[in-house]
């Protein structure tokens, strides 16, 4: 691509393959094969992302307020530090979805971390999947997105998961410094399954090893995947269970 606007990159973002094109989630998937994919195509390892000092959300309801609530108070308590966001899904602009302390990335920037971050994995489709070659535009933006946080030198990052959980592309994040999932409910059925405690598991999917984990209180039959799953890998301390 020879044009490097923003205008330009909203257009090479939109010809990328659709989630259902390259989204395939069962549990025998080895567990973010695709998302490590691109990320090491780009050249980083996934131990790079702990730079950032990752508080990852998930759930069904609420987790977009729960990042929103987050990232102000860091905000406001550590004015000091630089704060990345990452949300979805974007109401007018793109932009929106990486924030900076407290504004949403430029044009400029966003169009030049999206066109290094492509060029990447231009120069190295021989090495990607035969099948999906390039990322989803969710995929793809989770990954300018870290690029971004990462060359910018944040220190703080809320990242919100966009489907699911466990093979989201924002969970390539080895140890971020704290996880929480908020309200479950019935949500992308064809991706995640038809039933609470399937999507729990999905979500639960974000916790991980000596990691500090959290989720509200959920219906029985969800509330006891998660737990099974916190107990399962091992968190940081005790399941934080916050009550209504």
């Amino acid at each position: 691509m020879h044009l490097r606007t923003y205008q330009a990159a909203l257009d090479a973002l939109d010809s990328l393959p659709q989630n259902a094109a390259t989204f395939v989630v069962t549990k025998e998937l080895t567990p973010l094969g695709e998302a490590l994919q691109f990320l090491r195509r780009m050249g980083y390892r996934p131990d790079d992302l702990n730079k950032l000092n990752v508080i990852h959300v998930a759930g069904t309801k609420g987790k977009g307020s729960t990042c929103a609530y987050c990232y102000s108070l860091l905000r406001k308590t550590a004015p000091q530090l630089k704060i990345g966001l990452f949300t979805s899904p974007h109401l007018v602009s793109v932009r929106e979805r990486i924030q900076i302390d407290g504004k949403l990335i430029s044009s400029e920037d966003f169009a030049r971390f999206f066109f290094e971050v492509w060029d990447k994995l231009e120069t190295t489709k021989d090495q990607g999947h035969p099948d999906a070659p390039m990322p989803s535009p969710h995929r793809m933006l989770t990954l300018v997105a870290y690029h971004a946080f990462l060359c910018l030198d944040v220190n703080a990052t809320i990242l919100e998961a966009l489907v699911g959980g466990r093979v989201d592309g924002t969970n390539v994040v080895p140890k971020p410094i704290v996880t929480g999932i908020t309200a479950l409910g019935i949500d992308h059925t064809s991706l995640l399954g038809n039933t609470l405690p399937e999507i729990a598991w999905h979500k639960a999917g974000i916790y991980k090893a000596g990691v500090p984990a959290y989720t509200v209180n959920q219906p029985p039959e969800a509330l006891e995947v998660v737990k099974q799953e916190a107990e399962k890998v091992q968190v940081g301390s005790p399941l934080g269970l916050l009550k209504d």
